[in-house]
């Protein structure tokens, strides 16, 4: 006679077993659907009109760089339509993006398309376009460049502790958030600031066919609703895809194509069933899609910003001279 708990136990191990078959085959069946899912994309073999979409803070994003030279390359891409929503960002990384779109322009028209706003980074972006369409109430402007930095030496004196250094030159590491910057930092980092500032007014000059002078009159920080940048020549038309259509049949782009949306293709992060699946079955299991996204998500999408930034921060200040006048 076979032992009661011999029995037990294989009737636990059957439905462990059980329990794993079944979970085998919903995982199969969800990758199936994920993979025809993520293959489910437009057709953009003919003859079209690509929209890329900008949105967040800007950094020096490699994938959107490749993604911009990849359809002003594509001979099925008549022109290109940039859709932005961003307050800036990075000053390389709006760089990299305004020479991005500088080279595709030489090869097909480009158009802006301003959302919510384009401000700092983003209308550096939008500036690099041939043709800016906003929304009336769309926010643009905010031409500057910021540089900050924490200073902790009164929190540091309140407990009690003190950072010691020794280094090579008086400049190296400066400013430090261990103690007051000298003057000296403080008119490196001026300098800094002011040649990057002077490169961004000069841009906006020349990719806008305006007078120096008067780019610098709107460089002061200052934003403006897209009523107010087509008056100060910072926007070309108010509205949205029909006014940026009416743009495109004025370059011989016929109004007849369609519009496709271009993503990048995969995420290197998921080598082996591509973004959209991996992101889709990481969401089932209650995962964060990517993990990149989930740490600028908890960060407010400033963790990894570093060096120069142009962005606009409601309740910041104004850039400023050596002499404290607002730029």
């Amino acid at each position: 006679m076979t032992d009661p708990n011999i029995l037990a136990d294989r009737r636990r191990i059957r439905r462990k077993l059980s329990f794993w078959r079944v979970t085998a085959i919903i995982v199969a069946l969800a990758l199936v659907v994920a993979l025809a899912l993520s293959f489910d994309t437009p057709d953009t073999r003919s003859a079209h009109i690509a929209r890329i979409d900008i949105s967040g803070v800007i950094t020096d994003d490699e994938t959107l760089i490749e993604l911009i030279d990849e359809a002003a390359e594509s001979e099925a891409v008549k022109a290109m339509v940039i859709s932005i929503a961003s307050p800036g960002g990075t000053t390389y990384g709006g760089e990299r993006i305004h020479k991005a779109l500088v080279a595709a322009g030489e090869a097909k028209p480009v158009v802006a398309d301003v959302r919510t706003l384009a401000a700092s980074a983003g209308y550096m972006i939008a500036a690099s376009t041939d043709h800016i369409v906003a929304g009336e109430s769309s926010i643009v402007g905010s031409i500057g460049v910021i540089f900050q930095y924490a200073q902790a030496q009164d929190l540091l004196d309140k407990i009690g502790l003190r950072i010691e250094e020794i280094k090579s030159a008086p400049l190296k590491a400066e400013p430090s958030p261990f103690h007051e910057a000298s003057e000296d930092a403080k008119a490196m980092i001026a300098a800094m600031v002011l040649d990057s500032f002077d490169w961004f007014v000069d841009l906006v000059a020349e990719q806008r066919d305006m007078e120096r002078d008067k780019v610098l009159a709107l460089a002061d920080g200052s934003i403006f609703t897209g009523r107010q940048g087509l008056k100060n020549g910072l926007v070309d038309a108010l509205g949205g895809e029909p006014e940026i259509r009416a743009y495109l049949e004025g370059r011989d782009i016929g109004g007849e194509l369609e519009i496709i949306e271009w993503k990048p293709r995969s995420d290197p992060a998921n080598l082996l069933i591509g973004s959209r699946a991996a992101s889709m079955i990481a969401r089932y299991f209650g995962l964060p899609g990517r993990i990149s996204d989930e740490i600028d998500r908890l960060s407010g999408g400033k963790l990894f910003l570093d060096g120069l930034v142009s962005v606009w921060q409601v309740g910041g200040q104004p850039a400023r001279d050596n002499q404290g006048n607002a730029r």
